[in-house]
């Protein structure tokens, strides 16, 4: 079975983000996903935008309360999780969110307003658990439930080469 689901979006509202008494942070993100749809009818672009609810814990958590303010460009990776609760009409009512596993920073740093647009680096989680500055970066949530740095994909195996003296001898 899979449930993996991939926004990107501009926030709409400055996150909201605390701490439980374990000691867990979780942030949550009101996230706006827009479509650009022609329509050849009426001869114009038509958006609809649609909002999602992220819900990020631990090291992402933390990451958003540094990092991600309001009109922020976030890359989010998680799975659909539905909730529910009684108001306080003791109606039952749901929600669905999304639980992010992996997020990335987007967009110029310079257009980042939790850093006042002065184009400053993000800091990023160093292998030893410090924290580098330097180019944006994506952050996923681990198995020990701090954040680390997406592993760089598997490189390609090399093509077989191809001898100069035999041109039958070919690759396919």
């Amino acid at each position: 079975m899979v449930n993996k689901v991939i926004l990107v979006g501009n926030v709409g509202l400055d996150p909201e983000v605390r701490t439980l008494e374990g000691g867990a942070k979780v942030a949550r993100v009101r996230l706006a996903t827009t479509e650009r749809l022609f329509d050849r009818q009426a001869n114009e672009t038509k958006e609809h935008t649609e909002w999602h609810t992220v819900t990020l814990w631990r090291g992402l958590a933390d990451v958003v309360d540094r990092y991600v303010r309001k009109g922020s460009q976030i890359y989010i990776e998680g799975r659909l999780r539905t909730r529910e609760w009684m108001d306080k009409d003791n109606n039952k009512r749901y929600t669905t969110e999304i639980l992010a596993d992996t997020m990335n920073l987007l967009g110029r740093r310079s257009d980042n307003p939790a850093n006042g647009g002065q184009g400053q680096p993000y800091a990023q989680p160093a292998p030893q658990g410090g924290y580098a500055s330097g180019a944006q970066g994506g952050y996923q949530q681990g198995a020990s439930g701090g954040y680390q740095q997406p592993q760089a994909s598997r490189p390609q195996p090399a093509a077989p080469a191809v001898p100069a003296d035999d041109p039958d001898d070919l690759p396919f």
